[in-house]
């Protein structure tokens, strides 16, 4: 598969994923076990460290399943009652050493719990998500392609841009749009789009007939919701069998850029207005026919790459940094590679990302392109 899909970076901590803690945490009870020991050997008699013991039951609770935690209460313990110190035998406080490791274990097992059950949830929420964006298969046809999609909500894995390239009697089609907000409230449109997307592209015989059917599924969607006002913006593309050009339809998207010879340049459209307005059935989009020419490379994208700005305020260019990252975007590179690299980037640039983050690559009949050398 060739789609990089990111979350919040990395954002996510992994204990807030019910995933285990790194080592170093999981061996800091036994850690501050042997340090107070040890601290507890070279202090004057007067000095007693050994109430700090009682921390330890706690702090295993928050690593440690309940029986781990239970051994530790037990050491604790007995630490208590035979270590040369008295402090265990004082009024009350071994009773309440005893009820201090007990409830340990208690939290211990609750928090086990839950995290397994966090885990199922996760698990769930993840394959709800890939079902509804799958992964981008390497090539379509002959058409190659891969995908990055950065969700701006935390852990989230799809939220409000799509893509998808699909085959069909008509040829290969792609489309990368931008949903109205995003977040949970943005998957089920993304959703309907895409499987109205689906459905053009084995039924319908052109690109403007396409965008008529995804801007009429957002208009009744939006009339079946008080109040809703969905739209979104899309570029749909459409490849010659022989990979010579493609057929482009912009509804209020970015255009995407052609990378050619290492160079960079926004393909020239005529934009239709958003989808979900109903304008389509007034007047069919204005379909554009880029040639293209062995090696040559799109990339369609979303504005929440471009809209990125960095500490200075600065919006994230682009088009400039792919000229900067040639060695990934020459002929030879992997499209998945490149993909990855403007992450990367775009990560540097700006490390806050507020916004919902889409690619798509695509490279028309790479067979006719070896080691950047056309194929003629």
């Amino acid at each position: 598969m060739s789609s990089v899909r990111a979350r919040r970076g990395d954002e996510v901590p992994k204990w807030l994923r019910g995933e285990k803690p790194a080592l170093w945490l999981r061996l800091l009870p036994l850690a501050v076990l042997v340090l107070l020991a040890l601290a507890d050997r070279i202090t004057p008699a007067d000095v007693e460290l050994s109430y700090y013991l009682a921390a330890l039951p706690p702090l295993a609770a928050l690593l440690y399943g309940p029986v781990i935690t239970a051994l530790m209460g037990v050491a604790v313990t007995l630490s208590a009652v035979h270590g040369g110190e008295d402090w265990g035998h004082r009024d009350g406080v071994l009773l309440s050493l005893v009820l201090l490791c007990a409830t340990s274990v208690v939290v211990s097992w609750t928090r086990v719990r839950r995290d397994a059950r966090l885990v199922t949830v996760g698990t769930a929420a993840e394959v709800a998500q890939f079902a509804v964006l799958p992964p981008l298969p390497a090539s379509v046809g002959r058409v190659h392609c891969a995908g990055l999609y950065r969700a701006a909500e935390l852990g989230a894995l799809v939220s409000g841009d799509l893509y998808d390239v699909r085959g069909g009697p008509h040829g290969v089609r792609a489309v990368l749009a931008d949903v109205e907000g995003h977040g949970p409230g943005a998957v089920a449109t993304v959703s309907a789009l895409l499987g109205a997307f689906r459905e053009a592209a084995l039924d319908d015989a052109d690109l403007p007939a396409v965008a008529a059917r995804l801007d009429r599924r957002l208009v009744v969607d939006s009339a079946a919701v008080e109040h809703a006002e969905l739209f979104a913006t899309a570029v749909l593309m459409e490849f010659a069998e022989d990979g010579r050009s493609v057929r482009v339809v912009s509804c209020g998207h970015p255009p995407p850029l052609l990378l050619r010879d290492a160079r960079v340049t926004e393909m020239r459209l005529d934009p239709a207005p958003p989808l979900g307005l109903g304008l389509t059935g007034i007047g069919p989009p204005a379909v554009t026919v880029v040639p293209l020419e062995p090696c040559d490379r799109i990339l369609a994208h979303t504005d929440g790459i471009t809209e990125a700005r960095n500490g200075a305020g600065e919006f994230y260019p682009l088009a400039e940094r792919l000229q900067a990252l040639a060695p990934a975007a020459g002929a030879t590179g992997d499209l998945a590679d490149l993909a990855e690299a403007v992450q990367r980037d775009l990560v540097r640039f700006a490390a806050r990302v507020e916004d919902d983050v889409a690619l798509l690559l695509l490279e028309p009949d790479p067979e006719n392109c070896e080691d950047g050398v056309p194929v003629l």
